[in-house]
């Protein structure tokens, strides 16, 4: 398992959906930034940057500080074999399709990005100029609004 393989559902290399902050730190070190929710925020969170490597994890409150969510612009990052920040926004949906992931949502930002939402499979894509900006993907959520946390390893 490469370290910057995204698993959907599960997490990115050996670091895993559910972990602790604890076990977070174990694997990644000290954040270089700590950023605790706004109350205007949908979900309380903290939020621990890695700018350095690009990552960004989001630890739920409400699920007892557990990680909930990864947000990387790292352009080392693999989804399916292939390395998305290389990919044009066509590619990107050719690549997701391919592998049975088809019904997404766009916006246009106001910041002038688009977004891609993959809402069934957790993952939004952001794009500028057909190129990949950010990649944010979480824990799955049953229809029953159930967070889904992946096997302990």
């Amino acid at each position: 398992m490469k370290e910057n393989e995204i698993e959907l559902g599960t997490g990115m290399g050996n670091i895993r959906f559910g972990y602790s902050m604890d076990q977070v730190k174990d694997l990644m070190g000290d954040p270089e930034e700590i950023e605790e929710s706004d109350e205007e925020d949908e979900f309380e969170h903290t939020a621990w940057n890695y700018w350095q490597s690009g990552y960004s994890f989001f630890f739920d409150r409400e699920d007892d500080y557990r990680l909930s969510c990864i947000q990387t612009e790292n352009p080392d990052v693999v989804l399916f074999g292939k390395r998305i920040f290389d990919l044009s926004g066509k590619e990107l949906k050719e690549l997701l399709a391919q592998n049975g992931i088809t019904d997404y949502e766009t916006e246009k930002l106001e910041t002038g990005e688009t977004r891609l939402s993959y809402e069934r499979e957790m993952i939004d894509l952001y794009l500028e100029n057909d190129q990949l900006l950010a990649v944010n993907f979480g824990v799955f959520i049953n229809d029953d609004l159930e967070v889904q946390w992946p096997d302990e390893k």
